[in-house]
């Protein structure tokens, strides 16, 4: 999964390195440790304009709170993530039509070890150029809860050494990919296989440890996405 992310530039700079020179977007705040509830910019196309809008981290369609469960069921709950291999049905389907996004970001966030002592750790790419995590977002009028008009990230299975750091891990595509994945003439069942085509393998990353200091969320000083060397 992903539970938080390191989005340490401006909006200007990400849009320059996804070759959104133009786009139109909101403010250039930057955050180290960004978590579910936070207002995110998200890239993604409305009508003929590139755009970067903040957008709530959580979704939950508004259907969902509407509708009484079923007896012995539980209401779906609220999700930061939305699983690849779930995405073509039928609760994910009509984001994945019409609602795909993408962050950026300097690198995600996981964490290692038993409860009161999580070890967190900074990935990133190698040649640590900004990455692009596909989103599904719903960009329609704003509902009576704010996750109704979130977005959640789409994530997969870990591959290769990441699994030490953990079982899931968001998609990251390369830039020209993601743009791909924004193009509303793109069909649904195409965007689905451009991710699970395209996503970035873990040779393409490296990650380190980083300060305890991240386990709370509204810490969010620069430091806190720095290296830290384990003492002898």
């Amino acid at each position: 999964m992903c539970g938080r992310f390191d989005q340490s530039d401006t909006a200007r700079h990400y849009a320059a390195a996804f070759g959104w020179a133009d786009a139109v977007y909101e403010n250039e705040r930057q955050r180290v440790n960004v978590s579910p509830g936070m207002e995110v910019p998200l890239f993604h196309i409305a009508g003929e304009e590139q755009r970067i809008d903040d957008t709530f981290w959580s979704y939950r369609a508004a259907w969902v709170m509407k509708r009484e469960p079923a007896p012995g069921q539980r209401r779906l709950p609220i999700a930061i993530n939305a699983k690849l291999e779930k995405i073509s049905g039928s609760y994910w389907k009509p984001l994945l039509t019409r609602g795909r996004a993408v962050v950026a970001a300097s690198g995600w966030y996981e964490w290692t070890g038993e409860k009161g002592a999580k070890q967190p750790w900074h990935i990133h790419r190698k040649d640590r150029e900004p990455i692009f995590m596909l989103a599904l977002a719903n960009f329609g009028p704003a509902g009576e809860r704010p996750e109704e008009t979130g977005f959640a990230l789409v994530t997969a299975d870990a591959q290769g050494g990441m699994i030490d750091i953990h079982d899931r891990r968001p998609v990251v595509l390369r830039a020209e990919d993601a743009q791909l994945w924004l193009d509303p003439h793109l069909s649904p069942e195409q965007a689905a296989e451009l991710a699970r085509q395209a996503a970035l393998g873990p040779d393409e990353f490296e990650w380190y440890a980083v300060s305890a200091e991240l386990n709370k969320s509204g810490n969010q000083s620069d430091q806190l996405s720095k290296q830290i060397v384990a003492s002898n």
